[in-house]
Parts: structure tokens; C-alpha cells; sequence
């Protein structure tokens, strides 16, 4: 990345009029200032939200095209629904919504609750929109995932043995990344020229913390949030620019301060499990095996 582009912001957001984006959990957080500034920029964002009715109240507020699509990755009937009723093609997918450090829960397909939303439901849900998808595929990670002994765990990949709120989120954030890299293998092998991205927001104050397992913790996060968080804005900023910019495959975005905690967007790092392809082959195959969704047959590019 150039050093032009160590400030960019929003305001440098290339014109995206005549695309069609898609932001998962865009009623809140990075995910509505994503939709926002990218609507601004001309494209037709479609809010994919499991509340349509507070999707359809932040619509309003939007200057541009919008639309609002329900979307639960926690039911994956709700994903199949939302894949089935899209038809034309889609620009770019921004895989967004998430959940972080919650209290043990099950999705309705009987996944830990973390693992499905942040990744299963994703998964799943990018595979069966390949068809359509034309430009890129864009998915939210987390510095949690170089945390250290952070690891697939395969024995205990849905936590029923047991289960550490912050453990299973650093799961699914390293799930994330790995999804990435083996997503751009295929593709590539498909000689498809759609590219698959990571990015992550730093340290930014969003309701992401709120849902947080323990009063303690949540008073905890609640004070970071005052005295260290960078804004959802700023944090918005590796997601718009990992949408919108020219990048290699596979490419990770975070904000270039110290600690990737802070700042504007550039090369984010990678933990050494997360460049694992085997662990990455195999989080697929796990993930195909869970959802009963695989990699397209065809694709139309």
C-alpha cells in the first residue's frame, strides 16, 4: 500500500454509482456507517438485518439507493431464504455482522452461537450468493485472532465439551481469516476473478462490547470504549477500504497504529494460524460438513 494512502478516509471512497453492495448487520456499529458512506458513494446498498423494521428506520436516514432484506446467520433457513430470493448480480458481499464474548447460546441449527453467526452463517451465506457475486467478497475479522494459543479446535469445534466466551470468539475471528484464504484458492483455481478480503476496525466503540459475557467485563469494555476506542467511523474505514480499493487477494486491512489498534487503513497482521492452509482445507471441510453447503458447481464469471 502507498504511502498516499496512509490517511485515506471515507471522503476518498471512489464514486460506486451503478454497484450493488450487500452489508450484513448494517443496523448498527461499523456495519451501519459502512452502508451509510457506501450509499452515499452512489452504490445500492442492501441492509441485510435480522430486524427489518430498525433496518427499514436507519434506510430513511440514508442519502442514496437503499433496501432493506431480512437476514438471520444464526438460522441458516433464514440464509438459504435470502440466497434464494436474490436474483442479478451483486457487486460485493460485505460479511459484517457479528457477535463478541457472548453468554453460551445455540443458533437454531444447534451451533455455538459465536461460531455460527461469525462464521458458519457467513460461510454458508457467501457460498450460496458466488453465483452472482461479480467484484469481491469482504469479511470482517478481529486483532483476537493473534491472541496467543488462539487455534482451531477441532475436537471441540462447536464448544459442547466446553466453553470460554472468549475463547469461541477468537475462534471464530481466526475461522474468519481462514474462510478468506481458502475462498481465494478456489476461486483462483476457478479462474474466477472475484477476489476475497479481510479487514478489521482496531479498537473501535460500537454495541459489539455490550453483548459481552459478565457485568464486569461489560464495565470494563464500557470504560476502554471512553478513554481508548477510535470512533465507529474511524473503524468503518479498513471495511470501505478493503470494498472499494485495488488489492491482492486475500488481503487483510486494520488501522495502522500501534497495535493495529487505532489509525487509517493498511496492512494488517496475520497470525501464523491463520496462513495455515491445512487448517484452512480443513475448517472448510468441517464448515461444508455443518452447513451442507459447498463451493458453487459454477460460477458465472
Amino acid at each position: 500500500m502507498s504511502t498516499s494512502h496512509s490517511k485515506w478516509t471515507a471522503a476518498d471512497l471512489p464514486a460506486q454509482t451503478g454497484r450493488t453492495i450487500v452489508v450484513t448487520g448494517a443496523t448498527s456499529g461499523l456495519g451501519a456507517v459502512t452502508a451509510r458512506e457506501l450509499a452515499r458513494a452512489g452504490a445500492h446498498v442492501v441492509l441485510a438485518v435480522r430486524d427489518t423494521r430498525r433496518g427499514e428506520a436507519l434506510a430513511r436516514g440514508l442519502s442514496g439507493s437503499t433496501e432493506v432484506r431480512r437476514l438471520d446467520l444464526a438460522d441458516l433457513s433464514s440464509v438459504r431464504e435470502f440466497a434464494e430470493g436474490w436474483h442479478g448480480p451483486l457487486d460485493v458481499l460485505v460479511n459484517n455482522a457479528g457477535v463478541m464474548a457472548i453468554p453460551e447460546a445455540r443458533t437454531a441449527d444447534g451451533f455455538e452461537m459465536q461460531l455460527g453467526t461469525n462464521h458458519l452463517g457467513p460461510f454458508a451465506l457467501t457460498n450460496l450468493l458466488l453465483p452472482h457475486i461479480t467484484d469481491r467478497v469482504v469479511t470482517v475479522a478481529s486483532n483476537a485472532h493473534r491472541r496467543p494459543g488462539v487455534d482451531i479446535d477441532f475436537d471441540d469445534l462447536n464448544s459442547t465439551k466446553s466453553y470460554s466466551p472468549w475463547r469461541a470468539y477468537q475462534q471464530s475471528k481466526l475461522a474468519n481469516l481462514l474462510f478468506v484464504r481458502e475462498l481465494q484458492r478456489r476461486l483462483t483455481a476457478a479462474g474466477s476473478t472475484v477476489t476475497v478480503h479481510a479487514a478489521h476496525p482496531g479498537y473501535a466503540a460500537t454495541n459489539l462490547q455490550s453483548g459481552s459475557a459478565g457485568a464486569g467485563q461489560r464495565l470494563v469494555l464500557a470504560i476502554a470504549n471512553r478513554l481508548v476506542a477510535q470512533s465507529e467511523e474511524q473503524g468503518a474505514l479498513p471495511s470501505l477500504y478493503a470494498a472499494t480499493q485495488p488489492l491482492p487477494g486475500a488481503s487483510y486491512t486494520g488501522p495502522d497504529g500501534r497495535g493495529e489498534l487505532r489509525g487509517y487503513p493498511a496492512p494488517a497482521q496475520l497470525s501464523a494460524n491463520a496462513t495455515d492452509d491445512t487448517k484452512a482445507r480443513r475448517l472448510w471441510d468441517a464448515s461444508e460438513k455443518l452447513t451442507g453447503v459447498g463451493f458453487p458447481a459454477t460460477l458465472d464469471h
